[in-house]
């Protein structure tokens, strides 16, 4: 295809990226030579992946595309990178074999430069696209700046980088390398691509003979209009705020829009009564159940969200099933977090009475000269409110041997399951100190907050709040 033609096919599938498509075939032309590295940078959702496989396709430029999130070790990454391009070599031959004996094992970067530059030797132009190359799991900023040198190593070797912030010279250790940006939408932008596939107002379309004048035509035009309104408003009140790239804001509208137009649907509205809707549906907009990610659809996969799942609710928090003894652990941690040492006593020592129910009995210092009570000037804020405070780790085991009723077996290595939840950033080492995490004289603060605290408790039948220090409001 001629490049007027790729741009313009490019134009149509991915709007308001002209700029970058027109710069990628100035770039990247079949014949002209290409900057030996290239660092294309720009947020989530921008179109970056997309639009240079779709560009290189177009252009039958061999190419071969990395997902360097997929890669666990630097030597994974490297052999990744000599079958895909073996694959593309392959691909452009029309199907052409090759002995791939010879490149079975890519042990380091040398290797790695010695397969590309026999593989490509002899060819015209053969691009390598790095996709989020700063998302590489093991190697830092030395392999990256190795990767980045391949280009001027093999002359017909063209390399791409994608990153989600421009790689700095100081970590390519280059300062001729080419960069690409590609922006986030703007809020025009956004309106304009989803406003381009507007969805159907009805599921199933009204009969022909109740409704003899609604045709296909004149549906089409109360879709594209009534969508394009609904987009705007989800924009301003949702997604401004909470997701302001494509995919999410696609995602909330279309989550949205079932609800939205249910009062039509009925026949409560016409197709054309926005106003008189957005009053309606305005408690839609004013929770944030529409702009929420779960991990676990607990609704079928075809069941629309109904209106009654918009009105506010009180807070879940959802707790990963976690074993017996360690669920205790974060609990002590939490208590000793939250609780002054000197209470610990009143608290946790099983032979003396529990006195955090017993309220205390004014004292004389409460009293004025004419004998009535004196209010407190200032009331007290609930301990679950304040930052976590450090403590060592044989308060924390005290506590932890006070909240069981039996005895922990052997088994139950508890050293292990501390370090494990410290691994998790459960529990947080407070300062600097030894690098052993199990030292004694360590002190530690807690990773979670109250809510999760409260679920773990009830989780193993435990009320938290009771023995916190003054109690939750």
């Amino acid at each position: 295809m001629l490049p007027e033609e790729i741009i313009t096919q490019l134009n149509a599938e991915f709007q308001c990226r002209d700029q970058q498509i027109r710069h990628l075939t100035a770039l990247y032309s079949a014949h002209p030579p290409s900057p030996p590295s290239l660092n294309l940078y720009g947020l989530t959702a921008t179109g970056k992946s997309s639009i240079l496989r779709s560009y290189f396709h177009l252009a039958r430029i061999p190419h071969a595309v990395i997902n360097v999130r997929e890669c666990i070790t630097a030597r994974h990454l490297l052999e990744r990178i000599v079958a895909a391009s073996l694959d593309a070599v392959e691909e452009a031959d029309d199907g052409g074999k090759i002995d791939r004996r010879p490149y079975a094992r890519t042990e380091n970067l040398s290797a790695l430069c010695v397969n590309m530059a026999k593989l490509l030797e002899g060819r015209e132009k053969f691009v390598l696209v790095l996709d989020a190359v700063d998302k590489l799991r093991e190697g830092g900023g030395t392999l990256i700046a190795a990767l980045g040198r391949l280009g001027e190593t093999i002359p017909s070797l063209a390399l791409i980088l994608t990153t989600t912030l421009p790689l700095a010279p100081s970590v390519l250790h280059s300062s001729s390398t080419a960069f690409l940006h590609f922006p986030p939408y703007t809020r025009s932008e956004l309106l304009t691509i989803l406003g381009a596939q507007p969805l159907k107002i009805f599921s199933t379309p009204p009969s022909l003979d109740q409704f003899p004048d609604y045709t296909p035509d004149l549906a089409a035009e109360d879709d594209a209009w009534l969508w394009s309104r609904f987009l705007q408003a989800v924009y301003d009140s949702l997604s401004k705020h909470t997701g302001r790239d494509l995919i999410s804001f696609r995602t909330c509208a279309t989550r949205l829009w079932r609800p939205f137009v249910e009062p039509v649907v009925a026949g409560q509205f016409g197709t054309r009564d926005f106003s008189r809707l957005m009053v309606n549906r305005r408690h839609l907009f004013q929770v944030e159940d529409w702009v929420l990610h779960r991990i676990i659809n607990t609704a079928g996969p075809d069941d629309d969200m109904t209106t009654a799942a918009a009105k506010k609710k009180a807070p879940n928090v959802h707790v990963h099933a976690l074993p017996y003894y360690t669920t205790h652990i974060l609990i002590a941690a939490y208590l000793a977090s939250y609780n002054p040492s000197r209470t610990d006593v009143t608290y946790f020592m099983k032979h003396t009475d529990k006195r955090k129910n017993k309220r205390r009995a004014p004292s004389a210092a409460s009293f004025s000269v004419t004998g009535k009570r004196t209010g407190a000037k200032h009331r007290k804020i609930s301990r679950h409110l304040l930052t976590p405070s450090p403590f060592t780790l044989d308060r924390l085991l005290a506590i932890f041997r006070a909240l069981l009723e039996g005895t922990v077996p052997q088994v139950a290595d508890l050293y292990t399951q501390i370090a494990t939840l410290s691994s998790m950033r459960l529990l947080v080492r407070a300062g600097i100190g030894s690098n052993d995490v199990l030292e004694a004289g360590t002190r530690w603060r807690v990773g979670f907050g109250w809510e999760f605290a409260r679920a773990l408790g009830r989780s193993v039948n435990l009320e938290v709040g009771e023995y916190l220090v003054g109690g939750v409001d």
